[in-house]
Order: structure tokens, then sequence, then C-alpha cells
């Protein structure tokens, strides 16, 4: 059962795949999911209609905006562990505030697998994808706002250059063998 390999017995698996825009946190929790057969939570799809309307507008979100937005993604990823043993979900997660306040909202430990590059390559990535609401010119921003997870965190760090099946692999010997 995944939930007793990486965690103590019978407790659900939690994991967040967070970083900048553009370093592959959906591909990654879209694999990982797919391995523990485990539902996958697209953080951006719990943005309220205002926050994604101002994003595509270039203006970055305050605190004040991303609170409820963390609320309803904890919440949801909670349920979601409880429900089934084990979750993953796609969120920034830029500051240790913001993946606090997704612990607190989601009532149990969280692991956070955080996708890490350089600006080059982010900046590459997000000009060549379409479709999405989060324009390049933000990148700097979020940039500035990452704090990235301390070692008091129960979190991995990866080389987002590195191939998705590559990383999905590397986070899942890390939970599957408890060192976190």
């Amino acid at each position: 059962m995944v939930a007793q390999a990486g965690g103590t017995e019978g407790e659900p698996l939690a994991v967040v795949v967070m970083g900048v825009s553009g370093t592959g946190k959906s591909t990654l929790g879209g694999l990982l999911a797919d391995h523990w057969h485990a539902p996958f939570l697209e953080g951006d799809t719990f943005h309220s209609a205002a926050n994604v309307a101002k994003m595509e507008a270039g203006a970055p979100l305050t605190d004040e905006d991303r609170w409820p937005w963390l609320d309803r993604l904890g919440a949801a990823l909670g349920e979601a562990a409880r429900r089934d043993g084990a979750a993953v979900a796609a969120c920034s997660a830029l500051r240790h505030a913001y993946r606090a306040r997704l612990a607190a909202a989601a009532g149990l430990p969280l692991r956070f697998a955080f996708l890490d590059t350089g600006r080059a390559e982010i900046a590459r990535r997000m000009g060549a994808r379409t479709g999405h609401y989060m324009p390049p010119s933000l990148l700097d921003s979020q940039l500035a706002t990452l704090e990235p997870p301390g070692t008091n965190e129960r979190a991995l760090r990866l080389d987002a250059g590195h191939p998705p099946e590559a990383l999905c692999r590397e986070v899942q010997a890390w939970v599957e063998t408890g060192k976190v």
C-alpha cells in the first residue's frame, strides 16, 4: 500500500509538486498520481475567476489572493488522500507560509517535491506553451517570491531540467523508502 511506503503506518500519502510556473509540476504530478493510482489535483483549477483574470492581465497575486486558493486546494488534497490513501497536487507553493497553509488545510503531513532549474530554461518553457493564463512576464515576480523549502520541511529538491520519468522515479524512491 502506498500510504505505508514512506509514511507512518496508515498515514495517507499527500505529495505536492511545487515550483514556479513552467517547471513541469503538472507533468510530474500526473506521472506520480498514475504510479500510485491516486487522484491528481491541478492547483490551477482551484483559483478563483478573479485570480485567473488578474494573472492573465499580468498582475501578480497577493497573499490575500492566495489564501482562499490554498485553503481550497489543501482541503481537497487532504480529503482525497484520506479517501484514497494517496493524492498528488501541483501547486506553486512558493513560500514557506503557503506550504504551511496547505498543510493546515489538508489536516495531514504533506511532502513537497520541489522542481527547480535556471531562469532561462523556465522562461523558454513558458514562452513555448500555449493556452495557459500565466504570462512569462510574471516569472520574475514568482522567482522573487520563491522561498525554497528548508531543512525543517519534508521536501525533495529536483532538477526540473531532467526528464519527467527520471524525476518521477526519484520522487517514488524518496517517498517509498521513507527518507524524508
